[in-house]
């Protein structure tokens, strides 16, 4: 491999697609806090220590999963050989390292999540990953806990929970359907995730329970006086691109997981107009 090829499977294996996304996640919880430009450097530091951690937990996760991935993902950077284990191990525990310094500058209810976040993290794939629906429900709460971050950044985690968990409610929908998607590789090294454990069809069902009841919890920021209509607005339509995603993943759950994330990140944006529009500013 050349240093080229080297250099683009590790900008690969970070994922930086997803980095950038939980990145933007936080600011949004910060947002929603109403702390950005009162705490701009405190928001700075938690949306850069987020992407530094996602980056090092896709690295991280890809060393361990480097067996399934031969099967499920043969064109990922550790199999197809732009990486080794080794050097991935290596990426991701300098940038654990730097996303926890920068974690130490701010409040401390943020350093708490962080905390937390970083065993999940390291933890996931080795003890969580194969336990049928421990492993969904954990990634459900990383990308929940987010919000809760960036909020956390700002001094004021509160304004975030509702936001908190209806991401995880969404998340632990995707996840499931992503395990259904997974099935063959996920079987040949012996993990025991919810569609194996209890069948794709069922794991399904449960996919559609949980996004059916996020949908309906969804307007009680509305009902709480949180947020005007603006926030319907917007949430609204997300609702109903999560409800068709999980209608599809019936059929294909590829397609289905994908269009979970457009309404997920649909509906986050809900918050963010409801923020703008009721308190206007940063």
């Amino acid at each position: 491999m050349t240093a080229g090829a080297t250099l683009r499977g590790v900008v690969e294996l970070l994922r930086p697609v997803n980095v950038v996304a939980a990145s933007a996640l936080t600011f949004i919880g910060a947002f929603v806090a109403g702390g950005v430009a009162a705490e701009s450097i405190a928001v700075a530091a938690a949306v850069v220590a987020t992407g530094l951690a996602v980056g090092a937990g896709n690295a991280i996760n890809d060393y361990f999963d480097r067996e399934i991935d031969r099967i499920n993902q043969p064109d990922r950077p550790i199999p197809r050989g732009a990486v080794s284990p080794r050097g991935a191990l290596a990426v991701s525990i300098v940038l654990f390292a730097i996303a926890v310094g920068l974690t130490l500058l701010l409040p401390l209810p943020a350093i708490v999540i962080a905390g937390v976040n970083l065993v999940a993290l390291v933890t996931y794939t080795q003890v969580f990953k194969g336990l049928p629906g421990l492993g969904n429900a954990l990634v459900a709460y990383l990308v929940g806990s987010t919000f809760l971050y960036g909020a956390g950044a700002v001094g004021d985690v509160a304004p975030a929970v509702v936001l908190g968990i209806l991401a995880a409610v969404a998340t632990l929908t995707r996840e499931i359907v992503k395990d259904v998607e997974d099935v063959e590789g996920d079987r040949e090294e012996g993990l025991n995730t919810l569609p194996i454990a209890i069948g794709e069809r069922r794991a399904l069902w449960i996919a559609a329970a949980l996004l059916v009841a996020g949908v309906v919890a969804s307007p009680v920021p509305y009902f709480l006086g949180y947020f005007g209509v603006a926030y319907l607005g917007v949430v609204l339509p997300a609702n109903a691109v999560m409800l068709y995603a999980g209608y599809v993943s019936f059929a294909d759950p590829t397609a289905g997981q994908q269009q979970l994330k457009y309404g997920m990140f649909l509906a986050a944006l809900a918050f963010v107009v409801g923020r703008t529009f009721e308190y206007g500013g940063l």
